[in-house]
């Protein structure tokens, strides 16, 4: 997915029990789709920035959702029951979505999990990339993508940075 290109839709089931569209969240001014899992040690270390970052921004009408879209197959870990667990576990206050099916991670291009693309309030695509510049230690952070870009959306700003290469582990295609 290119910068400035609109959201796809998607229609997936969440740890909730509700199932999710793009218009789910039509009331948010900026949207963060994330493609996570279970098990990658990237996303796990993310996760509390994650929360966070969806409580420091709530009240601006950001929204977070994560999209796990890995093979559950092969790893089981990633599997909806797992997912739901692992929501409950960490409490996220954000939706958990399963792309069992892997169509939307392949309609956004996602590479990696954490995969993020950020969208404005018109659902075009202002960034995509990495959360910061350091998941192993969230106390030697030096640049807050997200965080940035994120500010610059709500001041009606562009993106200061509006593309970072993603890292962490790969999404695991189904075969």
């Amino acid at each position: 997915m290119k910068l400035g290109e609109k959201a796809v839709d998607f229609s997936l089931p969440g740890v909730d029990g509700k199932n999710y569209s793009l218009s789910s969240f039509s009331a948010a001014k900026a949207l963060v789709v994330i493609f996570s899992c279970n098990h990658c040690p990237y996303v796990k270390a993310y996760e509390d920035r994650m929360i966070e970052i969806q409580r420091d921004y709530q009240n601006q009408k950001v929204r977070l959702v994560a999209i796990s879209s890995n093979d559950a197959v092969a790893y089981p870990e990633d599997s909806f029951e797992e997912m739901v667990k692992r929501s409950k576990e960490k409490r996220f206050n954000f939706p958990y979505l399963h792309d069992q099916d892997q169509k939307t991670a392949h309609a956004y291009n996602a590479t990696h999990t954490p995969h993020l693309f950020v969208f404005d309030s018109e659902r075009r695509l202002a960034y995509t990339g990495k959360i910061d510049d350091n998941w192993e230690n969230p106390s030697l952070v030096q640049k807050r993508y997200l965080r940035d870009g994120l500010d610059d959306l709500l001041a009606d700003k562009p993106v200061r940075l509006p593309e970072t290469h993603a890292i962490g582990c790969t999404i695991k295609w189904k075969k």
